[in-house]
């Protein structure tokens, strides 16, 4: 009978809770370039980066021992959840992130998203790396980790009505940055 991929995740687990040096090397390896650019989406310098993801995983394997396996993806989903958590508090002990609430009638103004669909998805992370630090976090936890306001309000410690108004202000500033690189790029023909 052939392994499965949860069972080599489980036994992988249960290696890295018992320290061995491999499972940890291992796990590492793994998951450093997918937690490099979840990071990444947060952080924009590559040093910080770096510091976050050495934090990340100082905490990782410290508190591996509570993780509880819940099938296939929940280890990553639990790496990915203490990247950004440790993301999110690198921003906040550097003081990089403002939040500015907005008014009704200035949130009530529509903007027309523009097609993103020939935008090369490198362009459009990029793109959003160019948001300022308050508006390019909210909408990744928003967007890209699917929290709620309510959720992002208890992360950040904001208003759920600060969340949202950010959020708008981000997406009007991505649809506009997608907007002026159409404008820029000719079309392919």
């Amino acid at each position: 009978m052939a392994t499965t991929q949860p069972d080599i995740e489980l036994q992988l687990i249960g290696l890295v809770k018992q320290g061995d040096p491999a499972a940890l090397r291992t796990v590492y390896s793994t998951y450093i370039r997918y937690l490099t650019a979840v990071c990444s989406r947060y952080v924009l310098n590559n040093e910080d980066v770096k510091d976050v993801l050495h934090d990340s995983f100082l905490k990782i394997f410290d508190a591996i021992g509570s993780f509880e396996y819940r099938g296939k993806g929940s280890l990553k989903g639990w790496l990915t959840r203490i990247t950004v958590n440790q993301a999110l508090k690198f921003l906040h002990d550097n003081s990089r992130m403002e939040f500015v609430e907005i008014s009704d009638r200035e949130q009530d103004i529509s903007d027309e998203e523009p097609c993103a669909d020939s935008i090369p998805p490198s362009v459009i992370y990029n793109l959003i790396r160019e948001m300022p630090d308050g508006y390019r976090t909210i909408f990744n936890l928003y967007v890209i980790e699917g929290k709620s306001h309510k959720e992002i309000s208890a992360l950040l410690n904001i208003k759920e009505s600060t969340s949202a108004s950010q959020l708008h202000r981000a997406k009007s500033m991505l649809a506009a940055k997608i907007r002026q690189y159409q404008t820029l790029t000719p079309i392919p023909t």
